[in-house]
């Protein structure tokens, strides 16, 4: 009877399972195991869970067996790691987990010392521990080989799909079963398939013999030579069928920095898979590894000293690469420009000091969208090439390319590229699904003929098992598949940049992930401190700089502060999708951050103070304004808040007596109403703005109601709770209408406010309206007590401008985006990030919406919306619990927004003007550098890395370009431009600023 190719394929399947219940010859118990030194039985469970503990037993291996086919097993309830001690050898250390639980032997005896904590490889609590498996196997090897190259002869065939090879190696296998002596002695036969999964459903089983006799030598001989045959076989098969494709395998094992679990456990994560990959590589020589992120090899260098200075070896051997350039892998929608800028520059700066390495690669696998701003920083710190595969996760539309030219906004290209494994994406293996698989889906195989494969579990760590690394040796024999070959990563690369066309696909702009727009809100609390705790350093960097340019001492480095601040960026902290203990950790190391920065401005202050020309003023005080725009003079000080009529030149120092600090003119406040000489806002009854009048061009803000505050109790994604927000959840919006008090809380004359007071359910909502007397902003400063779970939080303000496109902050420039969804790629855009303000605009006039914390916005139609707060269950069950403060605000103006000053707006409500007592200095403004020409921001002004030297980093923020002139004062000059490393760099072309450009200049004396 003739079956179908499926049916033999199926047949095969089931006799190569049987070829495995005979791969282990022997076995002998390991035992006399200690728990905490307490004994503990093979087979029993532990007698606590908690934190980390200690497992150690001895084992002895029998006389007769061959320690090189000797094979230690182990599964003992949790992750650990693993030493393997033996008298006269070295110790080696391995990580145990699910897909790591087979070892070699250092010796004939050796001792056992575990170090494990009862959880899995994504955070999962073991609930009953238990001391399951532990002996040691002598590996019948030919069996071992030939299972698995039948395996691989197996998915080859069923993955190849209508190949005309199939039925050849479906021939070739069923020949190589027909030549086996295999063994069928009741006792034995049924022993050793008593694993198989369908005995296992039987009632009862019979009494099974110990220890069943494994292969004769003859029935082994008969191994061996169907192995070769086969090996034959599928070489003629090649000749016939060559092979399809190339791909590189990099060895990987992505380790989240921290997720579903917190950082001390990373630690251990990253302990137990480097050690794994170092034992990889003695067993197989041609085997690279690659591993991104600057900060797990600092951690390493202080936890485990002589690990550190094996991947030393092993990167100096050319087994091991490092790779990415940056601190961690961040998240790229909401760090400030500034934050991408220390990621590169403290990531290639580690690199070069311990490894002797810079960066070309980018690696950024697995981030929720990118940026347009990275390609040109990337460029800037000497890396011309960007790897990700997150673009294939977006569900709405197909990204088009994965080999393409990826322009930023400035105009800066990168190479990039992407794969689509279909077996667990970039935590890939070398089975032939996978390679077949990524092959096939490799749309840029007509521009270039090999993809990249990373390969090894992860997202947990573990990284590559000796199978992977198998398979990859035997499908080097294989027809039709693609041609597999270790590689390091910037090799690749290298080799795409030569090989590409001149028509190379090019994307322009932002890359937008069509999934986990939610991650732009959740745990809104640690993206406030992170808001805070960047500005924080940026601040007091550019006071003590202005202080050093005015003759003073280089402050020590904040860099360890900038460590913190990097290290929460990583793309599973700062989205949100963590678990309750990462935020904890992130809250107290980035309020530390904060702090010791604020603690850094008010010494810088003060010697900045003290540097000042000396004069008669009694009662003084100096404002320092740290921005690259003149702002009103507008700050919160010892004695309230003052809002003047007067300005502080940008980066300049104004002393003036307290005198002169009269509030503004023309604030005046009502229970329903506040104004000031620029706007007028009527407070409706709902505690809604019923009225936003812009009085300088006479126009109404607002075409409804403006800060509607509306929850969404249907905020309950089909999948990632903490990470996704569906496009229904608008279905059941509930308007927060439970106004409990509105009342005026503060009256004049620098500033006036009225709260209002509202709940929802079990949580409570407090604003407070206020308006300074020199702002044309109306700020909303938010207090939430929140005790709801599964809602989002938004306001809503319709404003009354009509225009096909909204304005967008983003990392040193902007991102315009449709508010009209005429296209799927309109439409999935129904919640993107922002930086500091959204706006929209029409000839003339417009409105800007300004935060200090928030990411998540929607420009739909004439409606700006700002996500303030969500509460998914899952990984954080109380994620947002409880209360939190921000401010966000609503500012009318004329013209377009940068020549209104929503920029300089959003600078402010940010980053407000400091202050600090100048009696005895001189009454004026000193400014120690000017910059003039076109309108630029300021990126960054701190002390050089390695010089008295200071670094000015502007941007051109809007798209536009014009002259730039930088002149410092006090024997200071420009010593011309550096690159994001601070090395000095010949700029092309003689315009001052171009488009979106961030150029950095050194100064010198």
């Amino acid at each position: 009877m003739a079956l179908t190719l499926q049916q033999r394929l199926d047949r095969i399947n089931v006799r190569v399972e049987e070829l495995s219940f005979w791969r282990e010859r022997e076995t002998a118990p390991v035992e006399g195991w200690t728990f905490d030194g307490e004994p503990i039985a093979l087979g029993g469970f532990w007698p606590r869970r908690d934190g980390v503990r200690k497992l150690a037993a001895t084992a002895v291996v029998p006389d007769h067996w061959n320690l090189a086919d000797t094979r230690l097993m182990l599964n003992i309830g949790g992750e650990s790691l693993i030493a393997l001690s033996a008298e006269g050898a070295e110790t080696e250390r391995f990580g145990l987990d699910p897909n790591h639980q087979e070892f070699p032997v250092p010796g004939k005896r050796f001792a056992i010392d575990i170090d494990a904590v009862a959880r899995l490889p994504f955070g999962e609590p073991v609930r009953e521990p238990r001391l399951t498996k532990a002996h040691v196997a002598l590996i019948d090897k030919p069996v071992h080989e030939l299972h698995l190259l039948l395996m691989q002869v197996f998915e080859a065939a069923t993955y190849l799909g209508d190949h005309e090879v199939v039925p050849h190696l479906i021939k070739a296998a069923e020949e190589t079963f027909a030549a086996l002596d295999w063994p069928s002695a009741t006792a034995d036969y049924v022993a050793r398939t008593a694993p198989q999964a369908g005995q296992r459903r039987i009632w009862e089983m019979p009494e099974l013999r110990a220890n069943p006799d494994a292969l004769r030598q003859d029935q082994r001989a008969s191994v061996v030579a169907a192995l070769e045959a086969l090996r034959e076989k599928l070489k003629a098969l090649k000749a016939r069928y060559p092979q399809q494709g190339k791909l590189a395998i990099t060895g990987h094992a992505h380790i989240d920095l921290a997720w579903l679990w917190p950082y001390d456990e990373t630690r251990r994560k990253a302990r137990r898979t480097f050690n794994t990959a170092l034992q990889l590589m003695k067993q197989f020589p041609s085997f690279v590894f690659n591993q991104s992120t600057a900060a797990y090899y600092d951690q390493i260098e202080r936890d485990d000293p002589e690990l550190f200075k094996a991947i030393q070896a092993a990167v100096k051997g050319g087994q091991w690469e490092t790779i990415g350039a940056m601190w961690v892998e961040p998240d790229t929608n909401m760090p400030t420009g500034e934050s991408f800028v220390r990621q590169l520059l403290y990531g290639q700066r580690y690199f070069e000091a311990k490894f002797g390495t810079r960066h070309r690669v980018c690696w950024l696998p697995d981030c929720f969208g990118f940026s347009g701003a990275l390609p040109q920083l990337l460029r800037q710190a000497g890396v011309d090439s960007f790897f990700t595969i997150k673009v294939n996760w977006s569900e709405t539309n197909r990204f088009p390319y994965d080999l393409f030219w990826w322009e930023g906004l400035d105009g800066s290209r990168v190479l990039a590229h992407t794969f689509d494994n279909p077996v667990h994406g970039y935590n890939g293996s070398t089975e032939p699904k996978a390679i077949i698989g990524t092959w096939q889906n490799f749309r840029g195989k007509t521009l270039h003929d090999e993809s990249l494969l990373a390969v090894g579990h992860g997202d947990g760590g573990g990284g590559v098992t000796p199978e992977m690394l198998e398979r990859q040796a035997q499908l080097a024999d294989f027809p039709a598949v693609p041609a597999l070959a270790p590689a390091r990563v910037e090799d690749f690369f290298a080799r795409a940049h030569e090989g590409v066309p001149a028509d190379l696909p090019v994307w322009l702009g932002e890359i937008y992930l069509e999934l986990h727009r939610a991650t732009l809100t959740t745990q809104s609390g640690t993206k406030k401190k992170h808001r805070e705790a960047e500005r924080a350093l940026i601040t007091a960097e550019t006071i003590s700089s202005l202080g050093m340019l005015l003759g003073g001492e280089k402050p020590e480095s904040l860099e360890t502060h900038w460590h913190a601040v990097l290290k929460n960026e990583f793309h599973d902290i700062l989205p949100g999708s963590g678990v309750r203990e990462v935020y904890i950790d992130a809250e107290n190391e980035l309020a530390a951050a904060r702090d010791a920065g604020i603690a850094r401005q008010q010494e810088a202050l003060a010697a900045l103070v003290a540097q000042l020309p000396k004069g008669e003023a009694k009662d003084a005080v100096a404002i320092v304004n740290p921005t690259l725009a003149p702002r009103p003079v507008r700050f919160e000080g010892p004695e309230g808040p003052v809002a003047a009529a007067s300005t502080v030149a940008p980066l300049g120092i104004a002393v003036i007596g307290k005198a002169e600090l009269a509030p503004a003119a023309g604030l005046t406040v009502a229970e329903d109403r506040l104004e000031n000489a620029h706007i007028r806002a009527i407070i409706g009854k709902d505690g809604t703005v019923a009225s936003l009048i812009d009085k300088r061009t006479g126009r109404e803000a607002l075409a409804g109601r403006g800060n509607q505050l509306v929850a969404y109790p249907m905020d309950k994604p089909r999948n990632w709770d903490a990470w996704d927000v569906e496009d229904d959840y608008t279905a059941n919006g509930q308007e927060l209408t439970e106004v409990e008090s509105i009342s005026v809380v503060e009256r004049g004359p620098h500033r006036a406010a009225i709260k209002v007071v509202k709940r929802f359910r079990d949580s409570v909502v407090t604003q407070t309206y206020t308006l300074w007397a020199n702002a044309p902003r109306l700020d909303i400063k938010t207090h939430i007590d929140w005790h709801d779970r599964r809602v989002l939080l938004r306001t809503l303000t319709p404003v009354a401008v009509r225009a096909d496109h909204a304005t967008f902050e983003c990392a040193f420039g902007i991102v315009r985006r449709p508010t009209h969804s005429n296209t799927s790629w309109d439409a999935a855009k129904f919640e993107v990030p922002g930086h500091r303000f959204v706006d929209l605009s029409e000839p003339g006039f417009g409105v800007a919406m300004l935060n200090d914390g928030k990411y998540g916005h929607s420009a739909r139609g004439n409606t700006l919306g700002l996500s303030l707060l969500r509460s998914p269950i899952y990984p954080d069950p109380v994620a947002d619990e409880g209360e939190q403060t921000f401010t966000y605000s609503l500012m009318p103006h004329g013209g377009d927004w940068l020549a209104a000053g929503v920029l300089t707006e959003a600078e402010d409500l940010n980053q407000p003007l400091l202050s600090a007592p100048a009696a005895g200095a001189a009454i004026g403004t000193v400014t120690p550098v000017a910059v003039s020409g076109h309108k630029v921001a300021l990126a960054g002004l701190k002390p050089a890395e390695d010089s008295a030297d200071v670094v000015l980093r502007v941007y051109e923020p809007a798209g536009g370009r014009g002259a730039l002139d930088v002149a410092p004062t006090g024997g200071w000059k420009v010593a011309g431009d550096v690159n994001l490393l601070e090395e000095a760099v010949q700029r092309e072309g003689d315009f001052g600023i171009r488009p979106f450009e961030v150029r950095s200049l050194r100064l010198t004396r």
